[in-house]
């Protein structure tokens, strides 16, 4: 099944997210080094005194917390800063972000009460950062511990995150890992449960339906590659307890399509089947090693929820390590009301950026704003409602890949982490000069 990708775009804010998935991002991963982000956007990158973040002019930043500042409760803010996600806080105005730290076994181990601990041996978990109207930090605390290689997640729709641990375990560990937890960003139902209904694999992130509260979740794995599944919960209201009831675990299949890096042209359609994973708590066997025929991809990475589709992303795939074909980065989507994935995007290699992973939906202009994680320079890449590309924001301290881009409620802050030394920033200036 095949359809053209832009016969599909149509009218309003939801169409033009659309047209900056499948026009610009393709654009993006080609645009040459010398014409991105000079035309459209907000201008050219200025570099920083600092020599830390590069903004376009009238922007700025603010480092709002940092891996080894003190906590009021005791111990530091833990390092890998990844996914994150913004919520309402306690005042009006304020904000609160629940942050991953993708750490395993080493680094500053978060400090936190025993109720809120996991695996006492791991050092991966969450914080929660309470900013005031000025992005001044009000409060900061673990939210939970003891989690391991905590990367992205997702946001549900009962205004919790779901924070997806990218591992099968590691030496020295006292309880399995490889789960999903659910974090209250309020803190007062977070509990160090893992949620075994949505399987024990190498998760990256999680897009939740907001009408049947189906979670669909990549996998990053190798050996084989990994795979894209879908949880239905048996409970049918959505709320804090809706996945702790269990429900059903399935993995997508492409008939005739075992490797999704095979598809190269932009707007392919194929009809997909769900196949239950016969043992989701992988107790003997990895969930990607219990099916004899499925469909695989390297480095399934990001995926969210929009226009009431499920977007995921692959950031690569390399012949070299196994991969069918060689590509920087796929975006698919999932749409349930037909059961079918399409190739919304593929990036090319050879262009000023590369290696597509968290993507946040931008409130101005109807584009997209994505973290990079890809080879030399990081960058935060941005592109107009009218599909052109642009780059808004560039590591200047070092290669490390930037991640965790999202919105305040408000749409008046971006916030982005720096993975290594860990660092949140929140970036604010003149969003509506966004030039198309």
């Amino acid at each position: 099944m095949s359809v053209s990708r832009r016969g599909v775009m149509k009218g309003g804010a939801a169409g033009a997210v659309s047209i900056a998935l499948a026009g610009s991002l393709d654009t993006i991963f080609q645009t040459s080094a010398e014409a991105a982000g000079e035309a459209y956007g907000y201008g050219p990158l200025v570099p920083d005194p600092k020599g830390v973040l590069d903004l376009p002019r009238g922007f700025s930043y603010k480092v709002i917390s940092a891996q080894g500042d003190a906590l009021p409760g005791g111990g530091q803010v833990p390092g890998k800063h990844d996914g994150m996600a913004t919520f309402p806080g306690s005042r009006p105005g304020n904000v609160r972000l629940v942050r991953n730290h993708e750490q395993t076994n080493k680094g500053i181990k978060p400090v936190a009460p025993e109720a809120l601990v996991y695996d006492p041996a791991a050092y991966g978990g969450t914080t929660t950062v309470e900013l005031g109207r000025h992005n001044e930090v009000v409060a900061q605390t673990v939210s939970i511990a003891g989690t391991s290689t905590n990367c992205a997640g997702g946001r549900t729709p009962w205004g919790t995150w779901l924070t997806c641990e990218e591992t099968e375990g590691f030496a020295g560990q006292t309880k399995s890992h490889g789960w999903v937890f659910e974090v209250d960003p309020v803190g007062r139902r977070t509990r160090p449960v893992p949620l075994t209904g949505l399987g024990r694999f190498s998760h990256e992130a999680v897009a939740v339906d907001p009408h049947t509260h189906t979670a669909y979740l990549t996998e990053d794995a190798s050996g084989p590659f990994g795979l894209f599944y879908r949880f239905r919960p048996r409970a049918h209201r959505g709320d804090y307890h809706c996945y702790l009831q269990g429900g059903l675990l399935e993995a997508m299949q492409v008939r005739g399509l075992e490797d999704l890096s095979l598809v190269d042209e932009p707007g392919a359609r194929f009809r997909c089947r769900w196949v239950k994973v016969p043992d989701p708590s992988a107790a003997t066997e990895s969930t990607r090693r219990q099916f004899d025929t499925i469909t695989r991809s390297q480095k399934l990475e990001g995926a969210w929820w929009a226009r009431g589709k499920a977007y995921f992303v692959a950031s690569f795939a390399r012949t070299a390590s196994g991969a069918a074909r060689d590509h920087a980065g796929q975006v698919w989507k999932y749409d349930p009301r037909t059961d079918t994935i399409e190739l919304e995007l593929i990036f090319k290699a050879g262009g000023r950026f590369d290696g597509p992973d968290n993507i946040t939906v931008s409130p101005y202009g109807g584009g997209v704003i994505l973290a990079e994680d890809g080879d030399g320079e990081q960058y935060l890449v941005g592109a107009t409602r009218r599909g052109e590309p642009f780059a808004f924001a560039r590591n200047a301290f070092n290669d490390s890949e930037m991640a965790g881009v999202t919105f305040s409620p408000d749409g008046r802050t971006l916030y982005a982490n720096r993975q290594e030394p860990g660092v949140t920033f929140a970036i604010t200036g003149p969003w509506a000069r966004l030039r198309d």
